[in-house]
């Protein structure tokens, strides 16, 4: 795939990052996002604005999509000034969480057109888009993968799930209900062992070198939980946006669903006292208040 052809709309937390990675592996980007800021600030990266999504893809065979809801993705790729509208995109790469649902539904309003789909969402945060080291979950004809891997790598480890769109997305959501079901968690027991009167960043010294290990302990909370800075770069609301997805894929397979809802609700409680734009592991701050206490590891603010 030239380098040439690549447009990207969406320059939210992730979008920016893989903006960024793209044009350091010499990708030349063509990019769109509703907001001047993040915009003017790609185009200092060396990216080519574009006045709207159709206009990107007329610049680009390849349109690579970050966008916080299936609801926008949809208007994005198929509005009045959508992708679907372009002269000259060949393929969409949906990088998006937007449910299995969704992406069947976008699949076949693009194919239409004779576009194709790749449904291909990320995991890995932030620094994951920023390093090039993101899992990325694609679903898609088989030749589509082929021509689009040469960019799924210089964003990450790509995986082709399936043939058929909506199998990313279900991979996705498998992996973000594990994900947001560790970090609520390991929130929850720190705030009892703190409570109980233990040290917090001893506490996960012992979690990271015993089996109560996951990525919370290793990365989140040492990151942005014990600093107490709240800024591992994922939205409370876009979590919860995610399990929620999962809770009504499940449902429709009528597969359990009784841990799943339980962590909704720890999810959905987070989003309403934070607000749907925190960080998400502010996780932590309902629970250190119906406790009392602060999971603090600063050295000058420790809990004993």
């Amino acid at each position: 795939m030239s380098t040439t052809d690549i447009g990207l709309i969406g320059l939210g937390n992730m979008g920016f990052q893989m903006a960024t990675r793209l044009r350091e592996t010499g990708h030349r980007l063509v990019v769109f996002d509703a907001r001047p800021e993040p915009m003017d600030r790609a185009v200092a990266l060396g990216a080519v604005a574009a006045t709207s999504p159709a206009d990107v893809a007329d610049r680009a065979e390849t349109v690579l999509t970050s966008l916080p809801t299936p609801e926008v993705s949809l208007a994005v790729a198929t509005g009045g000034e959508g992708i679907i509208h372009g002269s000259r995109v060949r393929r969409v790469v949906e990088l998006s969480t937007i449910g299995a649902q969704t992406a069947r539904q976008l699949s076949a309003l693009l194919a239409e057109r004779g576009i194709t789909l790749l449904d291909c969402p990320v995991s890995g945060g932030t620094a994951g888009a920023r390093n090039g080291t993101l899992a990325v979950m694609a679903a898609g004809p088989e030749d589509e993968f082929g021509s689009a891997t040469p960019v799924l790598e210089a964003l990450g480890r790509p995986f082709l799930v399936a043939t058929e769109p909506g199998a990313g997305q279900t991979m996705k959501l498998v992996n973000n209900l594990m994900a947001a079901a560790t970090l609520a968690a390991t929130a929850e027991v720190m705030v009892m062992g703190v409570k109980a009167g233990l040290d917090p960043t001893v506490m996960i010294d012992v979690l990271n070198a015993g089996s109560g290990a996951t990525h919370a302990s290793r990365d989140k909370f040492p990151r942005s939980v014990l600093p107490r800075t709240f800024d591992f770069g994922f939205a409370a609301g876009l979590m919860t946006k995610d399990v929620l997805l999962y809770l009504h894929e499940a449902a429709e397979l009528g597969t359990p669903t009784e841990l799943a809802e339980a962590v909704a609700r720890r999810w959905e409680a987070t989003t309403a006292s934070q607000g749907s734009d925190a960080d998400f592991t502010t996780i932590v701050k309902p629970l250190e208040s119906a406790a009392g206490v602060i999971v603090d590891g600063r050295d000058d603010r420790r809990n004993h």
